[in-house]
This record gives C-alpha cells, sequence and structure tokens, in this order.
C-alpha cells in the first residue's frame, strides 16, 4: 500500500479505505488506482473483515473523477476495462462495502460510489455525471438504472449537472445524510448494523439483491435459493433460533 490510498483494518472487523490525495481532490491518477486495487485484495483476502467503508481525504471532494490530465497526456480514447478498480466489474468481493461521500463525488468518483453496496452521504456532498462536459462517455452508468428512475437517470446523464446529497437520497442513491463531523460514524453506524447479523446470511442477503437486479422474477427465485443454501445448512442457522430461544444474543461462527 503507498501512501494515496490508506488502508485502516480495525478490530471490529471494519476496514476503512480512504483515498488520500486531497490536493488533486482525490482524482483516479495511476497511484490511486493502484492502491485502491490493492486495498479491495486486502479487505477481500482478510477473514476477520466484514465490512469496507470507502472515502475520501479533505473535506472538498470524495473523487473528482479520472485524471484528465493523464488522459491528454495518454491520448486515451477508451478506457482499458481494468483501468479502473471497480466491485461487481472487474473486482470479485463477497463482502458489503459502504461509501461514505465527504464532498464532490464526479464522474469516476460517482462510479466508485455506485459501485459500492451501500452509501452514506455528507449534506455537502455533491454528485454528478460530468462526461457530457468533457466529451467522453459513462457506460459504467448503465447499472443506475436499478437504482434510479429512468427520467431522472436520463437527466442526469444528459446535463452532467451535479445534483445534492439530500436529492441523491430522495432518488435512492444514497442511503442516509450526516453533517460532515457525522459522516464517519454514520457510516459506521451503518456497518456495525451489518455486522450485527450473521456473515453467512449478510452474504446471501447481498447475492440475493445482486442476482435480482440481473435477472427475471422466476430465475432470480431459483438463484437465490441455491445462494441461500449454504447458510440455511450452516451451524450459524442453528445458533441464531437457539440464541433467540434462550434470551440471549446469538455467538456467530461464521460457519
Amino acid at each position: 500500500m503507498s501512501d494515496a490510498v490508506l488502508f485502516d483494518a480495525r478490530e471490529d472487523g471494519i476496514a476503512i479505505i480512504t483515498l488520500n490525495r486531497p490536493e488533486t481532490r482525490n482524482c483516479l491518477a495511476e497511484d490511486v488506482r493502484e492502491g485502491l486495487y490493492a486495498a479491495w485484495k486486502l479487505f477481500e483476502s482478510d477473514p476477520a473483515l466484514r465490512v469496507a467503508i470507502l472515502t475520501g481525504a479533505g473535506d472538498r471532494a470524495f473523487c473528482a473523477g479520472g485524471d484528465l490530465k493523464e488522459m491528454v497526456q495518454t491520448g486515451m480514447r477508451v478506457p482499458p476495462r481494468d483501468l479502473i478498480p471497480v466491485p461487481y466489474d472487474n473486482v470479485e468481493l463477497t463482502k458489503p462495502t459502504i461509501a461514505a461521500v465527504n464532498g464532490a463525488a464526479f464522474a469516476g468518483g460517482w462510479l466508485l460510489a455506485q459501485s459500492c453496496d451501500l452509501a452514506v452521504a455528507s449534506t455537502t456532498a455533491t454528485f454528478a455525471v460530468t462526461e457530457v462536459k468533457v466529451g467522453r462517455s459513462s457506460p459504467w452508468a448503465s447499472p443506475l438504472i436499478h437504482m434510479i428512475p429512468q427520467r431522472i437517470m436520463m437527466e442526469i446523464l444528459l446535463t452532467g449537472k451535479p445534483i445534492t446529497a439530500q436529492r441523491a437520497y430522495e432518488i435512492g442513491l444514497v442511503n442516509r445524510i450526516a453533517d460532515p463531523p457525522a459522516l464517519l460514524d454514520s457510516a459506521l453506524e451503518l456497518a456495525r448494523e451489518i455486522l450485527s447479523g450473521a456473515p453467512l446470511s449478510v452474504r446471501a442477503a447481498r447475492e440475493t439483491v445482486m442476482l435480482a437486479t440481473e435477472m427475471g422474477r422466476s430465475a432470480a427465485l431459483r438463484a437465490a435459493r441455491h445462494a441461500s443454501e449454504y447458510c440455511y445448512n450452516s451451524d450459524d442457522a442453528q445458533e441464531g433460533p437457539r440464541a433467540f430461544a434462550e434470551r440471549r444474543a446469538p455467538e456467530w461462527s461464521g460457519h
């Protein structure tokens, strides 16, 4: 790990990943991209870590998007698929992620927030898909159709105009809003709520949501049932009802 992306593996099972280039508004320069690839790999490979929070350093930007100077220097046309590490695309994760959006999330920054499972935003955060302003395109925004209404998505992509955190919350892009000083605490609270659940149940729930977004109703039901069998057959599936009957907190083993 370089200092471009900071990785804090907490003892409570939460990893905090911080884009650490506030002087460039945490734009996705090469060192940030490489650091983020390394951070996602560390998170996924550590069995003690169960939830990751992605945020940006400073109070101006979560991530201002791609490095336009690099695009000019390299003459970049179609970006390579592996240019930016994106969960559900070129990064495989089996555990939940939360975006803690502390400022501007523009273009590639919107992409990073969109690719996390949940999002918490500062009241001062702004979101925009700005590609039409710089002659680029945003094919990565296609999964938005499963998150927000079509006409709202159309306006966001066609105009490139930013929306506020409140508007992002209203349209369903953001789960929670917090005052700037309380942003990380709000994200940690959400992470702890996830941690209180059985690990295998959380994994099966995450897979169910993603299957439902990618398949028709009947196919999603079949696939979700299959994805849930490991959870149902686990020790934790017996521990949960037993703990309830004995009026105590369950002791999850993850097995």
